[in-house]
């Protein structure tokens, strides 16, 4: 069994977003790409587009996916993350879900925050690479 998860790039000013995340019970406190579970029967860019619209409450029109991380956490399920990079969108991105997210901040690729979360900055690492996929934790 392996969990899908999809994670959202969005550009602006050669900067990317990120969403602090809080009151999750995963990884509360770290900074993430707009991102989500791939649900029953949905596939991998209509999660990322749902999402998009459920935490930054933006349609996403044109993503292209970008790079694929592999995770295997001893304890835990493996998971396989999809980034896209969107690249058109209608709206300005804002916290639509404040109950699970305590802010939104654009930062240079190169340069993220410390405190973020392992899997999003791997990802991240490999867009900034050209590379199309890897592995966290093998």
């Amino acid at each position: 069994m392996v969990a899908l998860d999809v994670f959202l790039l969005f550009v602006r000013d050669s900067r990317i977003l990120l969403a602090l995340r809080e009151n999750t019970g995963y990884a509360d406190g770290l900074w993430n790409l707009p991102s989500g579970k791939v649900e029953p029967g949905e596939e991998p860019l209509a999660a990322a587009v749902r999402e998009a619209r459920e935490e930054v409450a933006v349609e996403v029109t044109a993503a292209r996916l970008v790079t694929v991380v592999h995770v295997r956490r001893h304890e835990e399920t493996p998971r396989v993350g999809f980034f896209f990079e969107a690249e058109a969108w209608r709206g300005d991105p804002v916290n639509a879900e404040p109950h699970k997210c305590g802010g939104l901040r654009w930062v240079a690729p190169d340069a993220l925050p410390d405190n973020t979360v392992p899997y999003t900055a791997a990802g991240v690492v490999q867009y900034r690479k050209g590379v199309t996929y890897g592995h966290l934790e093998w």
